[in-house]
């Protein structure tokens, strides 16, 4: 069973989930998952599209936005967004380890205009770092502004 950490109210981050791992998402009331690993990043990771089945047939939205390991890009913090606002409950993302997946949303929130300084505890309370990414979050939150 994977292990979901609350990044928020509505976000929920997790390393590599399992088909089995949906059933526990829909039991928290999760109504998104973000796949946010690219299609063959490791020879044991559960193959998206096998989560998607998984995850549509509970009723659960399912939306792919693969993050490499050579970093972040606009679009993917806008799909990321995008996907966000449209969730209408809990949200799941999950990466290889769930820090991906918490730094796009930091991304995303940062760009909504939500405080970096809140952000960076809401993930380190969850035990993830978004030092890497603090001086994208701090120009993504004046731009916002």
């Amino acid at each position: 069973m994977a292990q979901f950490r609350r990044l928020s109210d509505t976000m929920l981050a997790s390393p590599q989930i399992s088909v089995a791992d949906v059933s526990d998402a829909l039991a928290q009331s999760v109504t998104l998952i973000i796949n946010n690993r690219p299609e063959g990043e490791s020879d044991d990771q559960v193959p998206g599209p096998q989560i998607e089945a998984a995850a549509r047939a509970a009723g659960i939205d399912y939306v792919a936005i693969p993050i490499t390991h050579s970093g972040f890009s606009a679009p993917q913090v806008d799909a990321m967004a995008e996907a966000l606002a449209r969730a209408s409950g809990q949200v799941l993302g999950y990466c290889r380890s769930g820090t991906r997946s918490t730094l796009l949303w930091a991304l995303a929130q940062a760009k909504a205009g939500e405080s970096p300084d809140a952000i960076a505890a809401a993930a380190a309370d969850a035990g993830y770092d978004v030092s890497p990414i603090r001086s994208a979050m701090d120009a993504l939150a004046g731009a916002a502004h």
